[in-house]
């Protein structure tokens, strides 16, 4: 009998103890996976939240071009930047061509006119981290592009990319700090200037949908926007900006040309305007 009863309560017992085991089991809370679960939530906020706040950018972007849209030149309206309060023009001649190593005694600073480098700086939506020799860009100016100049001492962080939103990849623009500019931010076209303070200034997009490719405002209508290459300008290694100014063995601004320069090849870009016969 003492058998008998021991052996009960030793099964009772047992039962007891896996009773309590499994709802020890039951109540152990599984650490790990609720940390691969956090992390996995966090690390998919964080991209969202990158991709929204780029998106976002790039959505104002938008709007801003949008608003803009309205300068585009017409039949009617040829040159629309005359309605932008503070843009300066010029008449320049165009086809005057220097050699790499010549300089120009540019009447504007940045110039947006005049004698030039006989290689063009390429303009397919570049952004130069570095200044880039004034006589190439301005080359670019007469094909039909947009330079969007800053003091790189005053232009940083938000504004920065803002300005860059504006240029990266776009057809016909291109970008570089320019090193003593007096304002922040200087747009130049061919014969065309604007001068802002911030680059939330609506005018910087009016500028561009008003000049950029303006048919009417740039000699060198169909002219090319591509790099040319090592050896006439390569946009990976760019000439580079002289801040020193211009000696007495400058060209001046009704300088002809300089004999052997190098001459445009006057080559459509895809979809666009039909090629001019005139030389640059």
């Amino acid at each position: 009998m003492a058998n008998g009863k021991q052996k009960k309560g030793a099964g009772k017992q047992s039962a007891v103890a896996a009773a309590r085991g499994s709802v020890v089991a039951k109540k152990q809370v599984p650490w790990g996976t609720i940390a691969a679960v956090v992390g996995i939530v966090l690390l998919a906020a964080g991209v969202f939240g990158y991709y929204y706040v780029a998106s976002g950018d790039q959505r104002a972007q938008r709007e801003r071009e949008e608003a803009a849209a309205s300068f585009a030149p017409s039949e009617q309206n040829p040159d629309p930047s005359t309605k932008i309060d503070g843009v300066v023009t010029e008449e320049y001649e165009a086809g005057a061509h220097v050699l790499p190593n010549e300089r120009v005694a540019y009447d504007q600073n940045p110039p947006f006119g005049g004698p030039h480098d006989g290689f063009w700086a390429a303009c397919t939506g570049i952004v130069y981290p570095e200044a880039v020799r004034s006589e190439n860009m301005v080359h670019s100016l007469e094909h039909g592009a947009v330079w969007v100049a800053y003091n790189p001492d005053q232009v940083t962080g938000e504004a920065l990319e803002q300005l860059k939103l504006r240029v990266d990849g776009e057809p016909f623009m291109m970008m570089s700090p320019f090193p003593g500019l007096e304002t922040p931010i200087s747009l130049q076209s061919w014969g065309h200037q604007l001068t802002v303070d911030s680059a939330e200034d609506e005018r910087i997009d009016q500028f561009i949908a008003a000049l950029r490719r303006n048919p009417n405002t740039y000699p060198e209508v169909g002219a090319s926007c591509d790099a040319l290459g090592p050896g006439q300008f390569d946009p990976d290694n760019p000439p580079a900006f002289n801040p020193e100014p211009p000696g007495p063995d400058a060209k001046p601004m009704d300088y002809q040309g300089t004999e052997g320069t190098n001459q445009d090849n006057m080559g459509g870009q895809p979809g666009g305007l039909p090629s001019s016969p005139a030389e640059g």
